[in-house]
């Protein structure tokens, strides 16, 4: 009878372990199948890509459409391929920092971080990437105010509601003078609040040193100082900011439309083929020929208005007018 039970539950077994080849079989046949039917999507994908003409008219102009999966001629409307199988992501983007925030793949690279983004922290919990948190375990002192400089023109930056490519400029040109040791005995908000100028510049957004100033933690005098500074030693040239830059944003703080500031650029213009703002301050002209346009345009703004929304003294406005008007020859009714 013992013996007879062992027989039965050997053949059981032997059962059972069949079974489970077969079952493992199976599944060792599906995933060749599927790897041998995404590689020959991929095949397909690929002979697909390697069409450059139009069999029927030989025409270049090929059209993917992605909503029918097909690609056509767009000449004689030929149907070269279809049932295309779209290999991107299932989402849109319309500028890079839109498709940074999409991606599933980590953050992107990045000067505005000080490990570039690019380090992680090996905790109890395994990998885990480095944090503001984790700022309190760095010792290094110049590790920590190189994350504080970081931090002071991000800060600035957003509150001048400057790009993401000036800040990573700015972050970019700091790496620059801390690695020829220019901060050294100097203050780190006075050193990022003329980075940032210097940038605003290069980059064709200027921004006052009045603008600069309202964001920093340290006085215009000390930015002066740190601008000129890194100028000479990093041997910097910057053309003269034209006053037609400062146009677009004064005119928008003040209310005025199109017309007033297509009318103020024309005058700068004419000043400039004169070559009456030669030696003369960018924003006081600016600031000046808003004035003119303005009236001219009846949309008449007090000269107290432009200064607080310019920054530029009501003598400045003054004199930049009185000397634009009589030169340009443009008569005004106040």
């Amino acid at each position: 009878m013992r013996a007879l039970s062992a027989e039965a539950s050997r053949h059981h077994n032997q059962k059972e372990g069949s079974e489970v080849e077969k079952s493992e079989a199976g599944e060792a046949d599906k995933k060749v199948a599927g790897e041998e039917e995404s590689r020959e999507r991929q095949e397909e994908r690929e002979g697909i890509e390697r069409v450059k003409e139009c069999p029927e008219c030989h025409s270049k102009n090929l059209v993917w459409d992605y909503e029918r999966a097909e690609l056509f001629c767009g000449d004689c409307g030929l149907v070269i391929a279809e049932n295309l199988v779209d290999l991107g992501p299932e989402w849109r983007a319309f500028d890079f920092e839109q498709a940074s925030r999409r991606e599933r793949v980590g953050a992107p690279m990045t000067y505005r971080i000080h490990d570039k983004g690019l380090s992680t922290l090996v905790t109890s919990k395994g990998l885990e990437p480095l944090g503001r948190w984790h700022i309190a375990h760095i010792t290094n002192t110049s590790e920590r105010s190189f994350i504080y400089a970081l931090s002071e023109i991000d800060r600035m930056a957003s509150a001048l509601k400057l790009p993401m490519n000036i800040r990573e400029a700015a972050a970019k040109l700091y790496r620059k003078v801390m690695e020829k040791n220019l901060i050294r005995g100097r203050s780190i908000e006075g050193i990022t609040s003329a980075i940032l100028y210097i940038t605003c510049r290069q980059y064709g957004v200027p921004r006052t040193l009045e603008e600069i100033k309202a964001v920093s933690r340290v006085s215009q005098r000390e930015i002066s100082r740190a601008y000129r500074f890194l100028l000479r030693e990093l041997d910097i040239h910057l053309p003269p900011a034209s006053p037609i830059e400062f146009v677009p944003r004064f005119c928008s703080r003040l209310g005025l439309g199109g017309d007033v500031r297509a009318k103020a650029i024309e005058i700068i213009k004419k000043a400039q083929e004169k070559k009456l703002t030669n030696g003369k301050g960018p924003i006081g002209v600016a600031a000046a020929a808003i004035y003119i346009a303005a009236i001219l345009s009846g949309k008449h703004k007090t000269q107290k208005e432009i200064s607080e929304a310019t920054g530029v003294t009501e003598v400045t406005i003054r004199n930049r007018y009185r000397e634009l008007s009589e030169k340009l020859d443009i008569k005004i009714l106040i």
